[in-house]
């Protein structure tokens, strides 16, 4: 055992890594890609895939162009979920824009709308929304709503007792009221980001790591200075882990980096403890420093290895859970995601980040993610060594 150790650790293991460490930042575009696309990817997602709907173009059509259906008007464009963009002399006006796709969102105000609520009658205004977009849909309804119940307090508080009401909506007199108070636990702001940038850090690792490992590989394979190696004193064991480790440590920097990152611009706390996400994080890089190994091995050039892991990164992707939860996905979908990696470093990052669980609670998903982890290297340290043989 120690003579295995003397070796793996002798002067031959520490000089096969540094000339490693040497020709990975010898290449520029390698050593580039290692700090680079990881940064504005990360933030490129945090930014632009926030799920959070705002300035929705509107169109209103006012048939009774008093200042109080001026003020509903005002109220919903202040709000900042809509933006005015014109008004209508016609209901088939606005549908005619809502179609052409130039609006997402439409309001028609009645003739006698000042008139029923200055006799405190019940006022039906209509919301007319673009549904193309299910979920835009959905949560512009909710906003719209949102005015309306702010609207209805403010008239409240001006000694005007109309309501707004929906059209075909059941005349029943409650006796009793039910008041709502939510708490937003974990993430009192509401913030967006969080819950995609905590995700979107699994697929970065798997990502860079196959793009970069099999990129190296089989660089190194097209100059012949594998063949070099293969003629050196150095065992294939010792020429496997000089291969993998100088990745996996520039890699390790990397993962830093973006964490660093994701706290400082995107502001997510570390509630739990770092050293398990952390941890999380090595054996999500090894799983993509394995694939892309894996597929070196049945490669012959860059563009072949880039080509092959285009079917496999955005399948991990899809299923990874970090853009939509993988309870939105369909029950017979959501199994497969569950042999997915990213998803369960995810629940890691998100778990331990986020909610501040801990080891007790986490458990099943690092055990899951070291069981990948162990599969994936002693897959591709078998391609690897039989390559060499």
């Amino acid at each position: 055992m120690k003579k295995r150790l003397r070796t793996l650790l002798g002067p031959r293991m520490r000089a096969l890594v540094r000339k490693e460490f040497r020709q990975i930042l010898r290449d520029r575009r390698l050593a580039m890609s290692l700090i680079v696309p990881p940064t504005l990817q990360l933030l490129l997602f945090g930014f632009a895939l926030n799920p959070t709907v705002a300035n929705l173009h509107l169109g209103v059509v006012d048939d009774s162009k008093t200042p109080e259906s001026r003020e509903l008007i005002a109220q919903m464009t202040e709000s900042k979920a809509f933006e005015a963009r014109g008004t209508y002399l016609s209901l088939g006006d606005l549908s005619q824009q809502l179609a052409n796709g130039k609006l997402d969102a439409g309001v028609v105000i009645p003739y006698d709308y000042a008139r029923d609520l200055r006799r405190g009658w019940p006022v039906t205004v209509q919301i007319l929304l673009n549904a193309m977009n299910s979920n835009t849909a959905t949560i512009a309804q909710g906003y719209a709503e949102g005015v309306i119940a702010s609207y209805n307090q403010n008239l409240s508080s001006q000694g005007i007792h109309a309501q707004f009401t929906q059209i075909a909506a059941p005349s029943v007199i409650w006796h009793g009221l039910v008041v709502l108070h939510p708490a937003y636990l974990y993430n009192p702001g509401l913030e967006p980001t969080w819950f995609i940038v905590s995700g979107i850090l699994g697929v970065l690792l798997i990502l860079n790591g196959s793009l970069i490992s099999a990129a190296a590989l089989v660089k190194e394979r097209e100059i012949g200075t594998l063949e070099q190696l293969l003629m050196s004193p150095a065992s294939t064991t010792q020429i496997i882990i000089a291969k993998l480790f100088p990745l996996f440590a520039l890699l390790c920097m990397m993962g830093l980096m973006a964490v660093v990152v994701m706290q400082v611009v995107f502001g997510i706390p570390f509630r739990g403890n770092v050293l398990l996400v952390l941890g999380a994080a090595a054996l999500c890089l090894l799983c993509g420093i394995s694939i892309g190994t894996f597929i070196a091995t049945f490669t012959k050039s860059a563009r072949q290895a880039q080509l092959t892991l285009f079917f496999v990164n955005p399948p991990l992707t899809s299923l990874s859970g970090a853009f939509t939860p993988v309870e939105a996905m369909p029950k017979w979908l959501q199994p497969v995601a569950q042999f997915n990696p990213i998803q369960h470093f995810g629940q890691i990052s998100r778990g331990a980040m986020i909610k501040g669980s801990g080891m007790a609670t986490l458990w099943p998903n690092f055990l899951a993610l070291l069981a990948f982890t162990l599969v994936l290297v002693l897959l591709s340290v078998w391609r690897f060594r039989k390559q060499l043989s």
